[in-house]
């Protein structure tokens, strides 16, 4: 990629924030629209859950793929790709005329979103080589998450409320389509210097890991455990298969000597848990004020506000936070305030009083604003650039993986305690344990956030770091004999 201007970063960091902002928007808004949808096509909360985890499920199984086929066949090339079939998908979505259509016009979007949102951060480290600048940069692409939960609930509470559910996708038209004229005139093409080749085998597999293990638990308080346990041994295979089959490919799809690196394992399984919790704490919380309390879709997405703004305000600090002092205090902040959060509905119930309630989802807004910028900073930061695009995929994956789980977990939890009850009568009760795994998930980002981003981490970064830019040496020289 050729060197570019101070304003010209600017502005392909800004064009890239905008495919944050639309994928980012989709979720958010689709949170608020559930209770609609629920009524609209008399969905079951495992449909609502589908809905969601179809799209998340996708995203996780192809972000990988499209990392490495951008770094191989172009980023520009790709992006724009995903820029138009996740616009395309969109459009149907709002046409679905069941839940069944919609969960595969989701699904659809989600093939667009995989071109999207790693892809964005691989031209992002590929244009912003000063790690400084790149961590200020990386600061605002969370502060666009930020930007989202706050327009998210209002707009689509708005839309819901004025139009229908099916206005919620109409968003995603026109900033797409600015988004893809502006990647036609401004971002320069970009690509490794040599492109990594497809891995079918462990993109199957992976597919499958992800595909049998999110069904299994979505549907296992309808089907029972006996019916659902042959997913389970599918997704305990795949896996099995996967640790086998990848190290033994020169170009594996994941590469597993990036998690020698401990900030890059870390960052997976903090991305895991913080996502699992933003997942979970969504989904409840959305069908906790339209369906317990009775607010209108606008009305439920005003009470989101005290955790959207909060998380709106931390991402940039977050990000500066890491470009001068490093991962660690943002990592601890995050950790402490959501697993903070977390007992206050677990012990205190704190839904059931308004001035608890603000407090629980200010301090889960804190949270999730510190903890987003770290995770990226840390998964391509001490990585060959070469290597960009497959490290910023893994890093996405885990957060879509993350996502998809704690629905589906925290969904199942859900539905198991309410059972035949009413949520009016039964939701408190039923959704305890899902409040207990969110404080689970939050202790994990406060555990793993001070045990890897000190010394001994950061040398098992660097030595990561030195055996897979020897391999990239060793594998062009040979590509290049063979030339």
């Amino acid at each position: 990629m050729p060197e570019l201007s101070h304003r010209r970063r600017l502005l392909v960091l800004a064009i890239c924030c905008m495919s944050l902002l639309i994928v980012s928007l989709d979720n958010t808004v689709l949170n608020v629209a559930l209770p609609s949808m629920q009524r609209d096509l008399h969905a079951t909360t495992s449909g609502l859950q589908w809905t969601i985890d179809a799209y998340t499920l996708v995203l996780a199984s192809l972000l990988m793929l499209a990392g490495s086929t951008a770094d191989r066949i172009g980023r520009k090339r790709v992006f724009m790709a995903g820029l138009m079939v996740f616009t395309a998908g969109s459009v149907l979505c709002s046409l679905a005329p069941d839940l069944s259509l919609l969960v595969v016009f989701r699904m659809v979007q989600a093939v667009g979103g995989s071109m999207l949102n790693p892809v964005a951060m691989s031209i992002i480290t590929n244009t912003f080589t000063d790690a400084r600048e790149r961590a200020r940069a990386i600061g605002v692409w969370g502060a666009v998450v930020g930007i989202s939960m706050a327009l998210g609930p209002l707009v689509g509470g708005l839309l819901v409320q004025s139009v229908s559910w099916r206005a919620i996708f109409w968003v995603n038209l026109p900033i797409g389509l600015a988004a893809l004229l502006l990647t036609l005139r401004f971002v320069p093409e970009s690509r490794a210097p040599r492109g990594r080749r497809p891995d079918p085998v462990g993109q199957v597999l992976v597919i499958a890991l992800f595909g049998a293990l999110t069904y299994g638990i979505i549907q296992a308080p309808d089907a029972g455990p006996a019916s659902v346990a042959p997913y389970f041994v599918i997704a305990a295979v795949a896996l099995l298969a996967l640790l086998w089959y990848e190290p033994r490919r020169d170009e594996p799809l994941i590469d597993l000597r990036f998690f020698r690196s401990a900030p890059f394992s870390g960052a997976t399984v903090i991305a895991i848990s913080a996502f699992a919790a933003l997942g979970g704490f969504l989904f409840m919380s959305t069908l906790y004020l339209q369906n317990v309390r009775g607010l209108d879709a606008l009305h439920a997405g005003l009470w989101m506000l005290p955790m959207a703004a909060p998380t709106f305000l931390c991402a940039p600090l977050s990000g500066r936070l890491v470009g001068t002092r490093g991962p660690r205090l943002p990592l601890l902040i995050a950790g402490t305030a959501m697993t903070v959060s977390g007992l206050m509905f677990a012990l205190f119930e704190a839904e059931t009083s308004n001035v608890t309630l603000f407090i629980g989802y200010v301090l889960f807004g804190i949270g999730f604003g510190f903890v987003n910028a770290p995770i990226t900073n840390t998964a391509v930061s001490g990585m060959p650039r070469a290597q960009a695009g497959v490290a910023a995929a893994v890093a996405s994956t885990s957060r879509q993986l993350g996502q998809t789980l704690g629905v589906a977990v925290i969904g199942a939890v859900l539905a198991s305690g309410i059972g035949a009850s009413s949520y009016r009568t039964a939701f408190v009760s039923a959704a305890r344990p899902g409040w207990w795994i969110l404080t689970v998930c939050g202790l994990a980002v406060l555990a793993l956030g001070l045990l890897t981003s000190g010394l001994w981490a950061r040398r098992t970064a660097e030595r990561a770091a030195e055996r897979l830019e020897t391999t990239e040496i060793r594998q062009a020289v040979g590509a290049a004999g063979r030339g």
